[in-house]
């Protein structure tokens, strides 16, 4: 049974340090792309990157292209080039890849210097493609269109693609981001080193939310509230949600002037590489404070959705497929009734949504050193919304093992996060789920009664 009961509210994690990729694991990403590649016999693959959508590219060269785009081209032999615009050339050197640099000034921002006398082919026939047969090109997304042929459909600039058609004429083409995100990809598995990297913005996210809630006042503006939901100069991998009341107003999607009144709507969202932390519910005390309409929210919302969101915790393990995760969820939380169109979350580490598993009819199987987010969204009329999105790792006895040995302050979180969700929240976790954060799963519907949460008795 849910109740709204009163427990004691996690605290804010102390100590948090950004733990760097090593060098092995920069090797162990490139070499397992190198292994899908020639299982699917591809001479190349063309990666590209802009700052919105670089992850891939980033997932082997350690940087963003800030400013600007980029492309990687990874030969099956293991040659690299690295084609970059004038103000990202400099970082080919500093990249955890070792990689020919190539400059094309078209990549560079409107009106930069472009005193080139070579077009993009010509630029592009620098990095060795003319013999290659099969080319994959990788932009950031893994088509599953049921209408449409997947492997050609191709999100990278139109001059790009053009060029690499030009200028490799009898080569075959085919949309390749599912080497790095689709079933088996090589990003959807992390080793320790890469958990304990990503738990790292996790767990920010999830001090965010908790200080953010805290803070929550009648009175206080959207951008007050803001304050803390950024931190340690880290990027945000979304855009943040401070709201109050209607969201979206005149299509602003920002913290703005607005202040918190008894009985607004509340919508929170940060996020950083590792997690990202959501939360919604009602600026109010009790359910008298609310709209006269809207006083059932609790048991016509919030109860049934964190019943939800403790079976998706108490189900999800390693070796589960994503179909079964995906019905179970369903089973307590019916679509046609609550409103929910999306998948019940995804897959993450430098992006917010890398990919997602947990779908209708997907026969993925769920494998240790997955890195999960919660995002169950019920949208049922008259109602404002309700979440407390947040991340969990799926982690064998042996990545268990190295977390602890390895990164011991980790570890030490970790244990207590899930002695938190067990104890205080009544979620019984499989022993290979790992919380990212000691937020995951604390949900206060009621946001100015600080006291009170939904947990499991």
């Amino acid at each position: 049974m849910i109740k709204l009961k009163e427990i004691e509210a996690p605290k804010p994690e102390e100590g948090l340090i950004p733990v760097m990729l090593s060098d092995e694991t920069m090797q162990n990403r490139k070499a397992r792309l190198l292994e899908n590649m020639q299982k699917d016999g591809f001479d190349a693959v063309v990666v590209y990157a802009d700052l919105e959508h670089g992850s891939n590219f980033e997932y082997l060269c350690g940087f963003l292209p800030r400013f600007e785009e980029a492309l990687l081209i990874l030969h099956a032999n293991g040659k690299a080039f690295m084609v970059l615009g004038n103000e990202n050339l400099n970082k080919a050197g500093k990249a955890r890849i070792e990689a020919v640099p190539i400059h094309m000034p078209h990549f560079s921002l409107p009106n930069q210097p472009m005193q080139t006398e070579k077009s993009v082919a010509q630029i592009l026939a620098s990095c060795e493609l003319e013999k290659a047969e099969k080319i994959g090109l990788i932009g950031w997304k893994n088509f599953t269109s049921q209408v449409e042929d997947n492997h050609l459909l191709f999100d990278l600039p139109y001059f790009l693609v053009e060029a690499l058609k030009t200028l490799c004429q009898k080569a075959q083409f085919t949309n390749a981001a599912y080497l790095l995100i689709g079933e088996n990809g090589v990003r959807t598995t992390n080793n320790a080193n890469e958990f304990a990297h990503y738990e790292y913005g996790a767990a920010l996210a999830g001090n965010c939310i908790l200080k953010t809630m805290d803070r929550l006042e009648v009175g206080k503006t959207e951008m007050e509230m803001a304050e803390t939901l950024a931190a340690d100069g880290q990027r945000h991998s979304v855009v943040t949600i401070m709201a109050t009341g209607a969201r979206f107003e005149k299509a602003n999607l920002y913290p703005g002037n607005k202040q918190i009144q008894c009985g607004d709507k509340i919508s929170i969202t940060t996020g950083f590489k590792g997690g990202l932390q959501s939360r919604a519910g009602y600026a109010v005390e009790c359910a008298e404070q609310l709209p006269e309409k809207e006083q059932e929210y609790l048991t016509a919302v919030a109860i049934p959705y964190f019943q939800a969101v403790k079976v998706w915790l108490e189900t999800i393990k390693i070796g589960i497929n994503g179909n079964d995760l995906d019905e179970a969820v369903g089973a307590v939380l019916p679509k046609e009734d609550y409103g929910w169109t999306l998948n019940p979350r995804n897959l993450c580490d430098d992006e917010e949504w890398m990919s997602a598993t947990i779908h209708p009819q997907s026969e993925e199987t769920l494998q240790s050193g997955m890195l999960f987010q919660i995002d169950i969204i019920p949208s049922v009329n008259g109602y404002g919304g309700v979440s407390c999105e947040s991340g969990i790792l799926l982690a064998d006895e042996q990545l268990r093992k190295a977390i602890a040995k390895e990164y011991p302050a980790v570890w030490e979180r970790i244990v207590k996060r899930r002695a938190y969700m067990q104890e205080v929240l009544g979620i019984r976790i499989q022993e290979d789920v790992l919380p990212t954060s000691m937020a995951t799963a604390y949900l206060r519907p009621y946001l100015l009664k600080k006291e009170m949460a939904l947990a499991s008795v």
